[in-house]
């Protein structure tokens, strides 16, 4: 039986053109003619459509702008005029040079870099850094370092970090399942001696975003943070870091690249294991190509990075993103406990949005299936937690948003 409509169904159908009815035509005897004609071009999937067609709420690798598409596709085969596509050329050639110092100085532009920090093109994710930062940082694996754990990936840093030094949790958020950050953090059980603080600006699994930042009480006053699924969501004080690192995969290009801006005194200090490839000196003194880089993603990254600034920079990109979360967050909690977000409100992450329906699993994997026949894809919360999760990064349109509140809206409705 179909299911009846509802005021928001009518938000997620456009009317299908009736075909015309087919005339019925006199036989005639069949004359062919041969012509020689010219094949169509191909038209181009993206711009034939100009959107295309689904929304992508996936948490990483995610959604990117469409119109970075389409350049990258434009320029994909002939670079600019060089007759090559940027991945068959040299990284070391001038197309190539000129595109990753582009990328950087945008990069630098948008979260106003100051010159005491290197901005570093790396390889491994940002699960390599987990053991690369006390690697650099720390003198020696007895070095003490302390983590705020406020969910997996913070977790999942404090543990690899103990390989390399003796890493210590200053707070953790697992007693609540993850759904807080310490509400003051004057109250972090801070070690003096640590060679550095660690946190995780933005828990990708569990939505917690800080909104402000602990201050460092170690001798160095170093802060360190893995800032991978929120970075260049919103304008950051650089000079409060002595080291920020991110996966790019999330707000800023495709999978295969990271970043990290890490100050410069704190280079060259690495522990004698280090290996070449995770000692940050090693990248800085080669300007990110020390070996082949992943050319192709920091080509789209420089992309990204012009995208972002063409819309005013980050503080404009951050408005908009209030505002889709926002959207979000007030229908969940606008819904009479239908679905709920169980994150602290003053700690709801603006990229991650994740929410369950009080009616159970089964409705949740309804909903998942229902929602990605209408267009709105990977919204399936992580293995590891459930759910629902909405990834709603930079370059997810309001459209985006706006489309999956009035199916939340119209399946509501339908399921009471």
């Amino acid at each position: 039986m179909a299911a009846a409509a509802t005021p928001n169904s009518m938000l997620l159908h456009r009317a299908s053109p009736k075909a015309a009815p087919s005339a019925r035509v006199p036989a005639r005897a069949a004359r062919i003619r041969c012509q020689a004609v010219a094949a169509p071009a191909a038209p181009s999937p993206l711009a034939a459509a100009g959107e295309r067609g689904v929304y992508n709420f996936a948490a990483g690798p995610a959604t990117l702008p469409l119109s970075v598409l389409q350049r990258a596709q434009a320029e994909l085969v002939n670079y600019r005029g060089s007759g090559m596509s940027i991945m068959e050329m040299s990284h070391r050639g001038k197309e190539f040079d000129a595109a990753i110092k582009k990328a950087e100085a945008d990069l630098r532009a948008l979260l106003a870099v100051p010159d005491t920090h290197e901005v570093l093109f790396l390889q491994g994710g940002a699960t390599t850094q987990f053991a690369a930062a006390p690697l650099n940082l720390c003198a020696s694996p007895s070095d003490p370092a302390d983590f705020v754990v406020s969910g997996s990936w913070s977790d999942k840093a404090f543990k690899e970090a103990g390989k390399y030094s003796a890493a210590a949790v200053a707070w953790s958020g697992k007693a609540a399942k993850y759904t807080s950050l310490p509400a003051d953090f004057g109250a972090l059980a801070q070690n003096p001696g640590a060679r550095f603080l660690h946190i995780c600006s933005n828990e990708t699994i569990h939505g917690v975003e800080f909104k402000d930042y602990p201050e460092p009480r170690n001798e160095a006053g170093l802060l360190v943070a893995d800032m991978s699924s929120n970075f260049c969501s919103k304008p950051v004080d650089v000079s409060r870091f002595g080291l920020i690192y991110a996966g790019a995969q999330k707000n800023v290009g495709p999978s295969g690249v990271t970043i990290a801006i890490v100050r410069k005194d704190l280079v060259g200090r690495a522990q004698p294991i280090t290996p070449v490839m995770l000692d940050y000196k090693t990248h800085a003194d080669n300007a990110s190509l020390y070996n082949t880089p992943p050319c192709f993603a920091i080509y789209i990254c420089g992309l990204v990075f012009e995208d972002l600034l063409a819309q005013g920079g980050l503080a404009e990109v951050e408005k908009k993103n209030q505002h889709k979360a926002g959207i979000l967050y007030d229908a969940i909690d606008a819904s009479g406990g239908y679905f709920v977000c169980p994150v602290d409100k003053p700690v709801r992450s603006l990229m991650n949005v994740p929410f369950t329906l009080a009616k159970g699993a089964d409705y949740e994997k309804q909903f998942i299936a229902e929602a990605a026949k209408e267009g709105m894809l990977q919204l399936k919360g992580h293995r590891s937690v459930g759910g629902v999760r909405a990834s709603i990064y930079n370059a997810m349109p309001l459209s985006g948003v706006e489309k999956l509140v009035a199916f939340m809206k119209d399946f509501q409705a339908r399921n009471p």
